[in-house]
């Protein structure tokens, strides 16, 4: 029992100290990981699902373009035909129906998330292509491609760790009203 004025029920945590603490498997993470795991914010499951639907959509989409596009051929000004031809290329057509469905998820993303939020949690997609692109295209990458790839996606935890939505001050709120927004 707590007593204090409010009622019997336990004080109310300092809001900035975080919600949920790391799973004890992120001791064997990378320090980086390990941020990005003890965050300060909560999000849905729907969140989480959205988040990872733009990642994979846009990942597997612009995979699906580039290998349709490497059997259609070069396209340049003076053969764009070859653009309306390519639409019927089965890869191509997967690709942008993929792309279609990642341009909802991001919007939906966007309508509950800030900018600076959506885009740095779905920079796992970066990993996502290097790897379709090295095991299913067949492209080689270089090592300071992969390590260009790691050092964004630890950066990840950074920008990770801060609330999901900007909140604003009441002098902003005062200041948009009188510029009419």
């Amino acid at each position: 029992m707590y007593p204090s004025i409010a009622g019997p029920y336990p004080p109310e945590p300092h809001p900035k100290a975080p919600l949920h603490r790391a799973p004890e498997f992120a001791r064997f993470l990378p320090r980086c990981l390990r941020y990005a795991l003890s965050v300060s914010h909560r999000l849905r499951l729907s969140q989480y699902a959205i988040l990872a639907a733009v990642m994979l959509t846009a990942s597997v989409g612009d995979t699906l373009l580039s290998r349709g596009m490497s059997q259609v051929g070069p396209v340049n000004l003076h053969h764009l035909g070859l653009l309306f031809h390519a639409l019927f290329n089965p890869f191509v057509a997967a690709g942008i129906v993929l792309l279609i469905g990642f341009f909802s998820c991001y919007m939906t993303a966007l309508s509950w998330a800030d900018l600076t939020f959506v885009m740095p949690a779905t920079a796992f997609g970066y990993v996502v292509v290097a790897l379709l692109s090295r095991f299913w295209l067949h492209e080689h990458l270089s090592l300071s491609r992969w390590a260009g790839i790691a050092l964004i996606t630890c950066a990840v935890g950074f920008v990770a760790n801060g609330p999901s939505r900007t909140e604003r001050t009441t002098d902003l709120n005062l200041m948009d009203s009188a510029t009419g927004r």
